[in-house]
């Protein structure tokens, strides 16, 4: 009787398993979908100022792969480029300034707000620094890039004209990361597609809907819309910016566009799966909230989701259970066709398709060492800063 009983919850969780993969296949937004492009552009009769903003702290590794491809725009209005130090050691700024001699193009500004006030992160204090300076030359657009992220000739054009056509206060791209070592094969394109599940891009831009997100590589933000959300100082403690500041926007009757980009990438390497580590673990537990209910939930759920398909597979072989075999199949199966488009946007191959659950028990073990961190005190750590939740920060305004 008990083996019977077991036998049955087994197959119950697996079937559990597949109605949830076919409910994310038809009712969460075609999260899997990669169709979600630049919307289609028109060319504002005057084209209006841009103020480029770039937060930078300890980028010299990487700013000369990105920081001229910023200077190099071929933008028909007036763009000026402020690059914020925010108080790094290897000489940022003035490696900054040496590729702007040697570039030309864009004007290129570069200062430093000194270390952040209690209440602020880093990037969001020299953020708010960037756009104070840029908004002495009155522009009527912000782009907000990190230094790490390298656009096209093209691509602040296409942003503002993206922006002008669609009458959007903010369009977003999420910049394609840097897949070149076998962990960044294997955990990279899935970052993509789990904050495609958790933020659906069709969803963000549909007004009226609730969903909002951005992605921080690349956000053209309207400077009257920032100005009205009071973006930075609204979101000033946020570790998950991008995030916050869609939903300030969002919030204050904004419209949002978030889509996948095709000519802003990533220049990164996250070679090691330590790095990769630490890149998801530094901010994982602040996306719950520090919950410690809310982690439990995500952890169940990833377990329900991505772990149940395949050991159901392996459980029914071994015991000669085909109803537990045919629905862990199923669901394994509708969980590796809707992870093949991003495998094909990154251009990758499609055997890394089944191996999903593998890299969501990775990022299981990352949401936990997150809390687990927190609770040592480490918080959310990101070169040499550690941030307190935010409802341990004084006079923080709700």
């Amino acid at each position: 009787m008990g083996q019977t009983a077991r036998v049955s919850a087994i197959v119950w969780t697996a079937a559990v398993s597949l109605a949830a993969w076919l409910w994310l296949l038809l009712f969460q937004g075609f999260f899997w979908r990669t169709d979600v492009r630049l919307p289609p552009e028109r060319d504002p009769a005057h084209w209006p100022s841009v103020g480029v903003v770039v937060p930078a702290r300890d980028e010299a590794e990487v700013l000369p792969a990105s920081l001229p491809s910023l200077l190099a725009q071929d933008y028909p209005g007036r763009a000026e480029v402020f690059l914020v130090d925010d108080g790094s050691s290897d000489g940022t700024g003035e490696l900054a300034r040496e590729l702007a001699r040697r570039a030309g193009g864009l004007p290129l500004t570069v200062s430093s707000p000194g270390e952040p006030p209690a209440g602020w992160t880093g990037k969001l204090w020299a953020v708010r620094h960037g756009i104070g300076l840029a908004r002495a030359r009155g522009p009527e657009y912000l782009l907000l890039t990190d230094a790490d992220i390298a656009h096209e000739p093209d691509s602040l054009r296409r942003l503002v004209a993206a922006a002008h056509g669609g009458g959007f206060d903010v369009v977003s791209q999420m910049a394609r990361l840097r897949v070149e070592s076998l962990w960044e094969r294997l955990v990279v394109p899935a970052f993509v597609y789990f904050f495609a599940q958790l933020y659906p891009f069709r969803r963000i831009g549909r007004k009226g809907a609730r969903t909002a997100a951005a992605a921080g590589g690349c956000v053209l933000l309207r400077a009257a819309t920032a100005e009205r959300a009071r973006i930075p100082d609204a979101i000033r403690h946020a570790v998950i910016d991008d995030v916050a500041l869609a939903r300030a926007v969002k919030g204050g009757g904004g419209h949002i566009w978030l889509g996948l980009a095709e000519r802003v990438d990533s220049v990164r390497p996250y070679p090691r799966l330590h790095d990769l580590w630490r890149m998801v673990s530094r901010s994982a537990y602040a996306q719950l909230r520090h919950h410690p209910l809310v982690l439990l939930g995500t952890v169940l759920g990833l377990a329900l989701v991505y772990l149940v398909p395949p050991l159901a597979v392996v459980v029914g072989l071994a015991t000669g259970g085909t109803s537990t075999v045919l629905l862990g199949g199923c669901a394994w199966l509708v969980m590796t066709g809707t992870y093949v488009p991003i495998l094909r946007y990154y251009r990758q191959p499609l055997w890394l398709a089944p191996l999903l659950p593998f890299t969501a028990f990775l990022y299981l073990l990352m949401t936990v060492d997150s809390a687990v961190q927190h609770y040592r005190g480490r918080g959310a750590a990101w070169k040499g800063r550690t941030y307190a939740r935010p409802d341990a920060v004084v006079g923080e305004e709700r």
